[in-house]
C-alpha cells in the first residue's frame, strides 16, 4: 500500500540528511504540515536543536497580504519556530530526494484565535469558553477556515492535501497542564460537555424546535449526576438516556448540519484553487457526533465530497469498516499509525497491523510521525515497509 509519513518543516529545514532519511523509510509521499496548531516537539535527530516549541497555531508560510486584507480574523504567521516559507524550503528539499508532499493543514483548533477573539470560540452550558475551539456555526469563523483552507492546502507543488479539525471541536483537548480527568466523563458527557451555546448556535436550537435557555439548562440537569460520580457512558444512548431523545435529536441534527455544510464548502474552495487531480483527504471519525482533530462525519456523506479519509487506527482498525462500506470506486481510506512508541505507537507491529487494515478496506498507510520518532522506531517502520 502507498504510505506517507507526517512531517513538520522544522524536521527538514537545517537538517541536510532529513530527507534521505524519510525517504530510506520506504515512504511514497509525506504529509508536510503548512497550517498547524501549537506544540511542544521533540526534533531528536536535527543538529541544531532537539525542542521546537511553536507558540500559536500558524501557517508556516507568508499567508497573502491581498487575500486577507480587511479580513478580521485572518491567519497568524509563524514565529522563529518555522520563519519564512519554512512549508516550501521543506517541500522542495523533499522532492530532491524523490518525495512528493501533500499539505497537512489544521482548521478549526486555534487557541490564539480564541484569545485574541473571543467571541469565537464554543461557549458550553454553563458559559465557559474553548479558546481552543472555534465554533463552526459563526458565520465569519466559517468564512475565515473556508479561506484558510483554500490557501494553505493549495501550495506550490502540492498534489495533495489532509484537511485536519475540519468539524466541532469540544471539550477534550491535550492542553497544558490539563487537570480535566478527575471526572471521568465518558463519551456521552464529553458530548454535552462539547455543546456549544454561542448566539448562532442558539439560534440554531431554536431552529430545530428546542428553547436554547431551556436546552442549556437540560444540559446542565443532565451533567449533575456526573459531577457526583455517577457513571457515565453508552455512546448515543447514553446522550438520549441523559438529555432525552428529542432534546438529543435536535442537538445532533444542528451539528450535523453545520458540519456537513462547512466540509462542503472547504472542500469546493480548495477543489476551485487546485489543479486538477489534486486529492483531497480529511481526517475523519465514523461517528458524526464526536468532536476534535478527527473530526465526526456521516461516511456515505464525506465520500461523497472529498477523494477520501484518514481514519485513526493505532487504537485498532475498526473505524474503518463504516468508511470501507460506503466508499465509492478509488476513494482512498487511509489507515493512520502512531509509529512512536513513546505516544502509544507500535511500530514492531506495523506490518501486521497494516495487513489487518487493508483486510478491512483500508487502500493507504499514513505514519505517524517521521519526526518525532527515534531511530529504533524508524528502524521498525523501515523494516515493514521494505524488509530492511
Amino acid at each position: 500500500m502507498k504510505a506517507s509519513a507526517f512531517v513538520y518543516p522544522w524536521d527538514v529545514n537545517g537538517d541536510p540528511r532529513a530527507p534521505e532519511r524519510i525517504a530510506a523509510l520506504g515512504v511514497d509521499q509525506v504529509t508536510l504540515a503548512a497550517a498547524y496548531h501549537s506544540t511542544r516537539a521533540l526534533t531528536p535527530r536535527h543538529p541544531r536543536h532537539r525542542v521546537v516549541t511553536a507558540g500559536h497555531a500558524a501557517v508556516l508560510y507568508p499567508p497573502g497580504d491581498a487575500r486577507w486584507k480587511g479580513r478580521p480574523l485572518r491567519p497568524y504567521p509563524a514565529g522563529g519556530w518555522a520563519p519564512g516559507d519554512a512549508y516550501g524550503e521543506a517541500a522542495a528539499a523533499l522532492a530532491d530526494a524523490g518525495l512528493q508532499a501533500h499539505t497537512w493543514v489544521v482548521l478549526a483548533h486555534n487557541s490564539r484565535l480564541g484569545d485574541e477573539h473571543p467571541d469565537t470560540s464554543v461557549v458550553n452550558a454553563y458559559g465557559d469558553r474553548y479558546p481552543w475551539a472555534p465554533c463552526v456555526a459563526q458565520p465569519a469563523t466559517r468564512a475565515y477556515l473556508v479561506e484558510l483552507a483554500a490557501e494553505a492546502a493549495v501550495r506550490p507543488g502540492a498534489r495533495g492535501t489532509e484537511l485536519e479539525s475540519l468539524g466541532w471541536y469540544g471539550l477534550a483537548h491535550l492542553h497544558t497542564h490539563d487537570k480535566t480527568a478527575g471526572v471521568a466523563l465518558g463519551d456521552a458527557a464529553q458530548y454535552l460537555m462539547s455543546l456549544c451555546f454561542c448566539p448562532a448556535c442558539r439560534a440554531g436550537y431554536a431552529a430545530q424546535g428546542p428553547d436554547p435557555v431551556q436546552l442549556a439548562g437540560a444540559v446542565r440537569t443532565a451533567l449533575e449526576p456526573v459531577w457526583r460520580g455517577a457513571p457515565c457512558d453508552g455512546g448515543w444512548a447514553g446522550v438520549e438516556r441523559l438529555l432525552g431523545e428529542t432534546l438529543a435529536t435536535a442537538t445532533r441534527a444542528w451539528r450535523d448540519d453545520t458540519a456537513r455544510g462547512l466540509q462542503e464548502a472547504v472542500v469546493a474552495a480548495v477543489r476551485a484553487a487546485a489543479p486538477d487531480g489534486f486529492q483531497i483527504l480529511l481526517h475523519a471519525d465514523p461517528v458524526s457526533y464526536h468532536c476534535g482533530a478527527n473530526a465526526g462525519v456521516d461516511p456515505g456523506h464525506i465520500l461523497s465530497v472529498a477523494d477520501g479519509v484518514v481514519v485513526p487506527c493505532t487504537a485498532g482498525a475498526g473505524l474503518l469498516t463504516p468508511f470501507a462500506e460506503r466508499a465509492p470506486e478509488g476513494a482512498v481510506l487511509a489507515a493512520n499509525f502512531t509509529v512512536v512508541s513513546g505516544m502509544g505507537g507500535r511500530p514492531g507491529t506495523l506490518a501486521e497491523d497494516a495487513a489487518r487494515a487493508r483486510t478491512l478496506g483500508a487502500t493507504e498507510l499514513r505514519l505517524y510521525h517521521a519526526g518525532l520518532a527515534s531511530d529504533g522506531d524508524l528502524a521498525a517502520v523501515r523494516q515493514a515497509l521494505n524488509g530492511s
